[in-house]
This record gives C-alpha cells, structure tokens and sequence, in this order.
C-alpha cells in the first residue's frame, strides 16, 4: 500500500511595512505543552484485572469483519485504557485475530473457496481489492438507474469487501491470560453451549470459527470442551463488561425478518422468543455451576440493547430512492401499473382480495422519487390466480411500492437498479421486486422493537436484583438520543450517526462502530460506572480515535 504523505505550510514570518523600512517579524511556534494524563479512581470497584464478554460490537468488528485495527480500537479495549488511569492494569490482552483485513463471515462462502475481508468505501490503494477511488460509491445512497448497462454491474452501490482476507487462525497467544472473551455474531445461547467451540459442520449450526480459535478447550463433539460464559468466569476478573444479547434481534433484523439471505441458508438467524432469552440471561447469570455471578465477587457493567432503527444500515437507504424522469414514469404507468392494477381489480371482483388490499398494492409510477418495488409476505399469494395471459405477472404476487413506513436495510442497495437475469425490462425496485429479505415492514419493525424492549426489561430486572453489583449502561437511550439530536461533540470532535466521512461515527457496514464511534459508547458505559460506583474514570478522547476514512486517490 503507497503511504500518502500530506504537508502542511505554514507561515512563519510575518512582513510588514511601515513607509520604506521593512521589518520583519519571526513568529516563535508556542511553548510545548505536555499535558499530564488523566487521573481517576475506581470508586467502590476494583479494576485491577478488567474482563469482557460480549458480541460483535465488544471484540471490535468493524465492517462486517474482524481485522487487527478493529481489534485494537474494540469497545473494551478502549475501556480497558481509560481504566488504566483509575487503578486498571496497563495490559488488556485479546485473541488477536491477525488479519490486516480480517474474516468477513457474512459476504463469504468457505464452502465456494470464496473468503472476503472487511467492507471498504474506497480503495486504499487503487490496486487492492474491487474498488475504485471516488468520493462515494457511484450508486449510493442515489437513486438507482431503471436501465441495466453493463456499467452497472461495475459500478458497486454499497461497501465492498476485499477480495483477499484470511480465515481466523488458531490463536497462538496464552488463552489464560485473555482479556477479552467477546465474540462475533454470536446469540446469548451461543455463549452458553460447549457446540460454540466445534465442531465445524452444518449439523452443528452454534459453531463459531471465532471462539473455537481460542476456547480453552475446544469441543470436539458439540457436547464436551468449555464454553464462552465458563472462560469469561474463569478469567476471574475483578470487574466485568457484559453486553449480550443484541445479536438475538439485530441479526434478524439486518436480513429483513426473513431470516434468510443472499448466501444465508433459510433459518440460519432467527430472532430468540422473550422468554427463551430470559432463561438463558439467568443461567449465564445465576446458574448453580457456570453463572457468571455464582460463587465470585466481582462488579460489573452491563449494557442493554439499542433499538435496531437507531443504526445507519437501517435508515441511510431512503423508502423513496427510486427516482424516475417523467417518459420512464408514463411507460412503466403505461405498462406494468396498467397490467398489474387492472389484474388487482379482477381480484377484487372475484372476491380474492379486499378492495383496501388492492388499494394498498396499487403501482403508481411519477417522475421524481418513488417507492422501491417490493415483496410483502403479508399480502394474498395471487401466483395461484396468474396463469394465463396472467401469467406474466407472476413475479408480482405479493408485490407492493414502499411506503413512508417501511425500512430499505442497506444490503438493498446492492441489488437496487441491477437486472434480473440480465433483463432491462425487470430492474429490482423499479419493474422488479426486491424479496424480503431486502425490506422491513411496519409489522416486522414493531415486532422487533418489541422484543428488544422484552429483552432491555429482563436486563433491567437482572440490574435491579443484583442492584450492589450491577450497574445498568443505557445504550438504549444513548444512541435513541445520538440520532435524535443528529450530531454529538466532545473533545472538539463531531461525529454524527451514519458511515460518511469524515464525521461518521459507525464502520462502512452501518452496524457497529468505528474506532471513534467505539470511544464514544465507551463513555456510555464509564458515566454508568462513575454514577453506580462512585468512580471517576475519565471519559475517552475522541480526538484519538479514527473515523471513517476518506478517499485516498491512487
């Protein structure tokens, strides 16, 4: 990778002019300044050997990957810094992953050979990896075209993987003086179940190539060897992060409650019932033998669950991206709106459907923005009723154009205005509908954000029972409050809630933080302590912490 080296000129004398004699004035730079460190104290907890368990947002993945800069500026690694300057440890040792673009396990196929790293807006370099340099990817968050040329197929609308990464290694460090037990796209069952560390097949769907690298006994039979919860416990911190959970709803969430996706076998990530989620936080709690809680002494923060609405993956693609010029508008009102109104209007004739369903599936085409073209599983299957002449229309068969209340998640936008089959009569959003897994109703919405509230009151429960040893970090409502005001400042530093540079404060998959926007959740957790405990950890700098980068022109 070429380093690019960025020059700053400065002036350093000033010249002025009084009638013919010149005079000139060196301006002498300021006095350096060291400013001492921060200093603190750790109130009624002891921080001496600082412990994590968590999921993706805890072991640092950044771009839908796990990569040696995530890693090092992870959410409890960042804690574990702003610790050491209230009595914390100086070393907070994690299972280094040692990748510089790390594993992506949601755009690979291990069993195509096909292994990416993490997502990237640009290319670093111009040479490695798919993308091209520009200020933002050519289709994003624009709107789509209605024809397919070949260059759009060429043209990526969202961030891309890198071509070349690394599948997860052993580690090779002491897996008993690990800091940091958190891992990747993980359900809270998952940390409970020797099945997470092996074996590796697809009877054995809790297996997670992240734990199994460094499980202290790795199982061979998905009934014996350790599990996340009894690791983490075994560490014998003297006091803990624990934030779990969130992955029960946003992995769902993120594949459109269809709990399916492009190269996701069908089931593969359901959203965990109030009541089963309930059960397993008290086992990893409270259990007589692996409970975090039984038989040690310990404090602890724990985080509740962010609202999924509150991520850029679920609000940066807008319902209406489909904006059309008025002869595209009057051929497809012309065409397909003719067709496939006229069909929904026999329906209702016939009794099959509602006149208030026909109404809600009516197309209607306009010049300027539109709703993107879309399949409602909740809708009457017509496919039994469209053979025939109908039978053109089958594509259609729950087809509806989104509404204001309807959520695009960001994987749309990389099918958005692409072809199916090569047809340039059938472009997804427009003429074509995108399947489910590339939409989010009103219903599913409400009914993932009602669970995630069941989920936030059974952490709140478990705060409230072990009120001397739990203090409660309400992410819920910091990050509801970081979107609603747009903006947030510290240190002199802006971020805001979305992936663009140079401000952004979450990675290019619009899920988990980067690096500054792990600094500023880190500070969620530390005023939870400082307030619970009476510490006064000071908060972590965001001017030390990277954003989202810029472009970097070959």
């Amino acid at each position: 990778m070429k380093t690019i080296k960025l020059f700053y000129i400065l002036p350093l004398a000033l010249l002025i002019s009084f009638g013919c004699e010149q005079q000139v004035i060196t301006l002498e730079p300021p006095p350096t300044v060291e400013n001492p460190p921060p200093s603190g104290g750790a109130g009624t907890t002891d921080l001496t050997k600082f412990v994590a368990i968590g999921n993706s947002f805890v072991a640092g993945m950044q771009g839908q990957a796990l990569f040696n800069d995530g890693q090092a500026n992870s959410l409890a690694k960042i804690m574990a810094t702003q610790f050491a300057f209230a009595g914390g440890s100086a070393t907070f040792n994690q299972p280094d992953i040692n990748s510089v673009n790390g594993f992506n396990p949601i755009s690979s196929n291990i069993g195509a050979g096909v292994i990416l790293g993490r997502l990237v807006l640009f290319d670093p370099d111009g040479t490695t990896g798919p993308r091209t340099a520009a200020p933002y990817p050519a289709k994003f968050p624009g709107a789509p075209a209605v024809t397919c040329p070949s260059a759009v197929s060429a043209t990526p609308a969202l961030p891309a993987p890198y071509n070349t990464s690394d599948l997860p290694g052993a580690y090779t460090g002491n897996k008993a003086a690990l800091n940091n037990f958190s891992v990747p796209l993980i359900y809270l069952a998952q940390t409970l179940t020797p099945a997470t560390g092996g074996p590796a097949s697809l009877a054995n769907p809790a297996y997670s190539p992240f734990y199994a690298r460094f499980a202290s006994s790795p199982s061979a039979d998905g009934v014996t060897g350790s599990r996340i919860i009894t690791d983490a416990k075994a560490a014998a911190g003297s006091f803990y992060l624990i934030w779990l959970g969130f992955d029960d709803v946003l992995l769902y969430a993120a594949t459109g409650a269809a709990n399916t996706g492009p190269g996701v076998p069908a089931g593969t990530y359901p959203m965990t019932s109030s009541a089963a989620f309930t059960g397993q936080l008290a086992v990893a709690m409270n259990d007589p033998t692996i409970g975090l809680l039984t038989g040690t002494t310990f404090k602890a923060v724990i985080g509740n669950i962010p609202k999924f609405t509150d991520l850029p993956y679920f609000y940066t693609v807008p319902w209406n991206t489909i904006t059309l010029d008025a002869a595209t508008a009057t051929t497809l009102t012309g065409s397909l709106a003719a067709n496939y109104n006229g069909f929904l209007d026999q329906m209702v004739a016939n009794s099959i459907i509602t006149a208030s369903e026909r109404d809600k599936r009516k197309l209607t085409y306009v010049a300027g923005k539109n709703g993107v073209l879309l399949t409602d599983e909740t809708l009457t299957d017509l496919s039994p009723y469209m053979a025939g002449p109908a039978a053109a229309l089958l594509p259609y068969a729950r087809a509806r154009q989104a509404t204001s209340t309807d959520l695009v998640p960001l994987a749309a936008g990389s099918i958005l205005g692409t072809c199916n089959a090569g047809n340039p009569q059938a472009v997804f959003g427009v003429s074509f509908p995108v399947s489910d897994q590339y939409i989010l109703t009103a219903t599913e919405t409400t009914e993932i954000l009602t669970r995630t509230a069941e989920f936030n009151t059974a952490i709140s429960n478990l705060v409230t029972a072990n009120s001397s040893r739990l203090a409660l970090a309400d992410v819920n409502k910091a990050y509801s409050d970081f979107v609603t005001a747009k903006a947030a400042v510290a240190n002199g530093v802006t971020i805001t809630p979305s992936f663009a540079p140079p401000t952004g404060a979450f990675s290019e998959d619009g899920l988990h933080p980067n690096a500054r926007g792990n600094a500023f959740t880190a500070n969620i957790f530390i005023d939870a302590i400082n307030s619970k405990f009476g510490a006064t950890i000071p908060k972590a700098d965001l001017s030390k912490y990277v954003g989202t980068g810029l472009p970097i022109n070959p």
